[in-house]
């Protein structure tokens, strides 16, 4: 028998200390799941920003520094992109926000996120040290 689809929304704000920073955000994406009471389904994850985004991997230090200096390496913080002569300094973040997205859908399956045995869900700030949201969209029945 075929369920009515529900949703429900959350939204984080993340304010990070530093301009670049890698967050790990599955509990509260789990927390999210907990309260729709959703069992099957899927989880929508999207930063609400141009300089952020969403990925899932592992959650490894080393592979983040491994990510960041990728990100950095094909998105590098330089003087002369033409988005700075708006007076905007962040033309890397924007860059680096394309590279990784800015959302990523999950499966629900029995009232659990249906990842893979070392995937977690991660937000990435990209020009932070400002108040910055994420939606939790949960859809499903």
């Amino acid at each position: 028998m075929i369920g009515l689809m529900r949703f429900h929304t959350e939204y984080l704000t993340f304010n990070t200390r530093e301009h670049r920073e890698y967050i790990n955000i599955t509990s509260q994406v789990d927390a999210a799941l907990r309260k729709s009471g959703i069992q099957e389904g899927m989880i929508l994850v999207s930063a609400m920003h141009i300089t952020a985004g969403v990925w899932v991997n592992d959650a490894e230090d080393g592979l983040l520094a491994d990510i960041d200096e990728w990100l950095e390496k094909l998105a590098p913080f330089r003087r002369d992109y033409r988005h700075h002569r708006t007076g905007e300094t962040n033309g890397d973040a924007h860059l680096k926000s394309l590279l990784v997205h800015h959302q990523v859908i999950v499966p629900v399956t029995k009232g659990r996120l249906d990842l893979g045995p070392w995937q977690q869900i991660y937000y990435a700030e990209f020009d932070g040290q400002r108040p910055k949201r994420v939606i939790i969209k949960v859809m499903g029945e």
